[in-house]
């Protein structure tokens, strides 16, 4: 069988890198560049006033509030995020991660990162529903609610300790399948994509909530940022079904319901 052009592309890849190379330093430069394209976009919608009857929140954030995030997101990747990257691959290694030709099938991938999907969004619930108690709050996560009108870029802010606390959820799954890099890849790049539209500050028509049944987004999670810790609620990262489950999305159901009813009479 011919080798298809992502097969080409991959052993060009693993030829001309080594797996720790790959899975470091380059999973390291694909999420920076993933994670600063995705969510530049809302930071400039939000600076120039463009799409301004899709922004979910009136209130904007200032010039120099949106400088400080990305500086201090620049600094919080390269001394927090890249050395977890290194220094964590033998323990991916030992796990299983392999790089290696063939790619793996098309149903593994998929069976597999819905699979971190899932569990990456039942343990978030619990971590960040925990983050919400008096004293985490107070020093921990605090740090990622001083951005109480969030951009996409405010979704990976936030203090050290909630970087490594959190990033456990999302790792978790890969570590129990050992996958192949490239479906390392696939998620890293889903999940990024994924909290970014979640914090853009932005509802539009195209918004994924508007087509994939009990997908929370932007509308979702905004919610969660501009109203009181103790009274938040949508803790899930993902999806709206944990936080039905547990009751703590009920404030926010009141609140849509209210919007509704006064959208009727306008």
């Amino acid at each position: 069988m011919a080798a298809t052009p992502l097969d080409s592309a991959w052993e060009w890849l693993i030829t001309n890198f080594s797996e720790f190379q790959l899975a470091t330093v380059v999973t390291f430069v694909l999420h920076e560049s993933v994670f600063f394209l995705s969510g530049f976009p809302s930071l400039l919608f939000e600076r120039l006033g463009l799409f301004a009857k899709y922004k979910i929140q009136k209130k904007s954030n200032t010039s120099a509030y949106q400088n400080r995030c990305v500086m201090r997101l620049i600094l919080y990747h390269v001394c927090v995020n890249l050395p977890v990257m290194i220094f964590s691959y033998p323990a991916f290694k030992f796990m299983g991660l392999r790089s290696s030709l063939p790619l793996p099938h098309w149903t593994v991938i998929v069976s597999q990162v819905l699979f971190y999907f899932i569990l990456e969004d039942f343990i978030f619930y619990w971590g960040h529903r925990a983050l919400h108690t008096k004293w985490l709050y107070k020093h921990v996560h605090s740090v990622h609610h001083e951005y109480a009108t969030p951009f996409g870029l405010t979704s990976e802010y936030a203090h050290p300790a909630e970087i490594l606390f959190l990033g456990f959820a999302t790792v978790v799954g890969p570590a129990l399948t050992g996958p192949h890099l490239f479906t390392l890849w696939l998620w890293m790049v889903l999940r990024v994509l994924e909290t970014v539209e979640a914090h853009s500050g932005y509802h539009f028509p195209w918004s994924p909530s508007n087509f994939l049944p009990l997908y929370g987004g932007s509308d979702f999670h905004d919610y969660h940022h501009r109203v009181l810790y103790t009274k938040s609620g949508n803790y899930a990262s993902t999806f709206v079904y944990m936080d039905w489950l547990f009751g703590t999305d009920k404030g926010y159901r009141k609140t849509k319901a209210i919007e509704g009813e006064e959208g009727k009479h306008l």
